[in-house]
């Protein structure tokens, strides 16, 4: 048999190793820890959705939501971005402070003009469940259960690893192009799907002395040749600090005028960091774990093309 926690622990690994396959930058952090006899340990892990009709697939946040449930996440606290037309909430293990939160996003479609809601509900009407038969019931014998027979835990892992990537079928280019005026996250996440928005690196168990804090970890990754992103969100002593490296850009598959397939150069994923600063509760002094919505909103823009 295989836990709830054992099942999580290897998806993170198989999600990790992926999204260090296509963000080379985060792999380039590792190493640069590792070498140091440091730790690589992520704060969180994000990704985004459309709150809309998307065919066989749960509509938004439940779409990533079931999977997390099913893992042993709980539903934590919500946060709201009017101007971006997102609402996000955060998950949370509750007993393994080892595997990341997570931060999941959905764009309320319905929010947005005559002309974008048309284009994002004809690209993504016919998307199938990729979660559909054994891998749901599955997932609703994990949740119940906490275990599953470690044959069926191995096909469920590689299932989910699937499921996190883009489920609908490619966009037509000239649609990313008219939707990236009135929200970069649609074309986005028409591009990239259900695939990882970002990890992020926890700088506060890094433990690397000579990188104590977030200021000398950017400093030693732009000397690295690393691009960073110029600001640090949040200031020194408060409770969350965030910057990230620039997003990778890579070649997305999309259908052209003429009906053929090609590509289109498009912005992927950053590598955050985040260093979290203490709160005093009952007289102890603990991280504080949750987010900050002003600050998101600034991340959000990294994948702006």
């Amino acid at each position: 048999m295989k836990t709830q926690e054992t099942i999580t622990k290897t998806l993170m690994e198989r999600l990790w190793e992926g999204y260090c396959q296509r963000v080379t930058y985060a792999k380039q952090y590792s190493e640069m820890v590792l070498a140091q006899g440091g730790n690589v340990v992520n704060d969180h892990c994000a990704f985004r959705t459309f709150n809309t009709h998307t065919g066989g697939q749960p509509a938004g946040i439940r779409a990533i939501e079931e999977v997390l449930e099913a893992l042993g996440y709980e539903k934590i606290s919500p946060y709201s971005f009017p101007s971006k037309h997102l609402n996000s909430f955060h998950y949370q293990h509750p007993t393994n402070i080892n595997f990341p939160k997570f931060f999941v996003t959905q764009l309320e479609v319905k929010e947005l003009s005559e002309e974008a809601q048309s284009l994002i509900n004809e690209a993504v009407k016919d998307t199938p469940d990729l979660l559909a038969g054994e891998p749901r019931q599955l997932l609703a014998t994990l949740k119940q259960n906490k275990e599953l027979i470690s044959a069926e835990a191995d096909r469920l892992v590689e299932a989910l690893v699937k499921f996190f990537a883009r489920p609908w079928k490619p966009a037509k280019k000239e649609t990313i192009l008219a939707l990236n005026s009135e929200s970069q996250f649609a074309s986005w996440t028409l591009l990239h799907g259900n695939s990882v928005n970002h990890f992020t690196a926890y700088i506060n168990y890094q433990n690397v002395p000579a990188w104590g804090d977030i200021e000398q970890t950017m400093a030693v990754l732009k000397e690295a040749g690393i691009p960073i992103k110029p600001e640090i969100e949040g200031l020194k002593g408060s409770k969350l600090r965030q910057s990230s490296t620039q997003a990778i850009d890579e070649d997305c598959p999309v259908i052209d005028a003429d009906g053929s397939e090609t590509t289109l150069r498009w912005s992927y994923a950053y590598y955050e960091l985040a260093e979290r600063g203490y709160l005093e509760t009952d007289g102890k002094k603990i991280w504080f774990d949750g987010f900050l919505g002003e600050q998101a909103t600034n991340l959000f823009e990294m994948t702006k093309r």
